[in-house]
């Protein structure tokens, strides 16, 4: 176990150096995709299944290697692909690269967190243990925060593998439907933080933290009902 925290690791921080050694963000600029958007899209137009496919594998590995460029790659992909291939392929590969980024924070930084902050993290697993799903949800409906920072710490968590990529998959949906719509109209968008408006980050919010909220609201109303019987 040891050797493979260590290989994991090693290609973690060769892929990361690789990135900005070879200044491979300039790829997942606003500005580059807007003067390369012609070429893509009579690329794909003759090779659709390699190009969706190189496209998937990149959005995975940019999102699993917590690179910056998780919403260029959304908006693009509306933009080469449509609306409707345009979801599907963020959607997944978004949920994929996330959850290999929170396996990767599982497997080389849990243990040790576990074990230096073990009496702080105890009532902070029991709370996921019990909230875990309606907790990552609200994260998740919510752009406020990063989102490769919600991968990273919900590995150092008890939340089960199945539970966060199918929580992330349902909660991420309704914000890539959002990218992959705007991202049919790229030609138009001057800057990305333009896209985050206020209106938009509330209704996130209000969203996002209706389950919670509506769960509690159950439970109170059950409790009452308890008390009232006894």
């Amino acid at each position: 176990m040891y050797k493979i925290k260590i290989l994991i690791i090693a290609m973690i921080v060769v892929a990361i150096c690789s990135y900005y050694y070879f200044n491979l963000e300039k790829f997942l600029s606003l500005e580059y995709v807007q003067s390369h958007l012609d070429f893509m899209k009579v690329y794909k137009q003759q090779h659709f299944e390699v190009f969706a496919a190189i496209f998937f594998l990149t959005y995975i590995v940019v999102t699993a290697l917590s690179i910056p460029g998780a919403l260029i790659l959304t908006i693009t992909s509306g933009a080469l692909f449509g609306l409707f291939w345009g979801i599907i392929i963020s959607s997944f590969a978004s949920s994929i690269g996330a959850t290999l980024a929170f396996l990767a924070s599982r497997l080389i930084l849990r243990e040790w967190v576990q074990n230096k902050y073990r009496d702080y993290l105890i009532p902070i697993n029991k709370g996921i243990e019990k909230e875990g799903a309606f907790y990552l949800f609200s994260i998740r409906m919510i752009p406020l925060f990063p989102f490769f920072v919600t991968n990273l710490l919900m590995g150092l968590t008890s939340i089960s593998v199945s539970s966060f990529y199918l929580v992330s998959q349902i909660g991420m949906f309704l914000g890539t439907i959002v990218y992959v719509n705007a991202g049919t109209e790229l030609s138009k968008i001057t800057s990305l933080s333009g896209l985050l408006s206020t209106p938009i980050l509330l209704s996130f919010a209000f969203l996002g933290m209706l389950p919670l909220v509506t769960k509690y609201i159950v439970s109170f109303i059950r409790q009452r009902n308890h008390e009232k019987i006894h």
